[in-house]
């Protein structure tokens, strides 16, 4: 039980990535709270993760969901642990056809919801707490039509480095998990038909050294190491696991 007695917010945690790493640190004894938006997700995940998991709905674009969601873990824990911060979307668009919503959407999302969630769970963090933030390969390469998705992420790596900076003097160490292709739902979310998925996942697929696309249980081990104890001498650092797709 490498978290017995941890106390975990897990920011989109209702499908894919999120999920199964919920389930993950439940198993190894965490206390764990997940948010999701999608009213379908919410309710399934509720049933997935059981009784000992409380599932929050919460957009984290929306400052009033994101103190909802502290409050939660202030009144059911007083303090919190490790923190995952998740949650994202992503569209894909070539250059001449990116909209300025699409980049608000987007940078909403994945850069200030990460950001201001780091922002308001760190005064619940004491001295070897642990935040992992998720990126992704896309900061590391350049994919067409990938740009502002690429961007969110790059700029999360960023964060990673200067949250680890500033937070390390109170003991809290700042990580980010940098996810390659992983079969989970998040790709059918792109914008992309069914055709365009089929064609641009069997390109990706034939890219990725270990010739596969990784499983999402195999990103929750890697977020767990970096929330244990195991990983205590780390902070700033970025943990790909990409199936050596940025790598060689």
């Amino acid at each position: 039980m490498k978290l017995n007695g941890k106390t975990v917010l897990i920011t989109g945690g209702t499908t894919g990535i999120g999920l199964e790493t919920a389930k993950l640190l439940s198993g190894e004894g965490a206390k764990v709270i997940v948010t999701g938006v999608n009213a379908e997700r919410i309710e399934e995940a509720r049933k997935v993760l059981g009784e000992d998991v409380l599932v929050v709905a919460a957009d984290l674009r929306k400052s009033r969901d994101l103190d909802n969601v502290i409050e939660t873990v202030k009144d059911r824990f007083g303090k919190l642990d490790i923190l995952f911060a998740n949650a994202g979307v992503g569209t894909v668009a070539p250059l001449d056809a990116v909209t300025e919503e699409q980049i608000d959407n987007q940078f909403s999302i994945n850069f200030k919801g990460i950001f201001f969630t780091v922002q308001n769970a760190a005064p619940l963090m004491g001295k070897g707490g642990s935040i992992v933030l998720t990126t992704s390969f896309l900061n590391e390469v350049g994919a067409p039509g990938f740009s502002i998705l690429s961007a969110t992420k790059a700029a999360v790596r960023s964060l990673a480095r200067t949250l680890g900076a500033e937070l390390a003097p109170r003991g809290i160490r700042v990580n980010a998990i940098s996810p390659g292709p992983i079969a989970t739902t998040f790709h059918s979310k792109l914008g992309l038909t069914d055709a365009q998925l089929g064609e641009a996942a069997a390109s990706i697929q034939a890219s990725i050294p270990l010739g596969r696309f990784g499983e999402a249980a195999e990103i929750a081990k890697a977020v767990l190491f970096l929330s244990s104890d195991e990983s205590s001498f780390m902070t700033g650092t970025e943990l790909v696991a990409d199936g050596g797709l940025s790598q060689f």
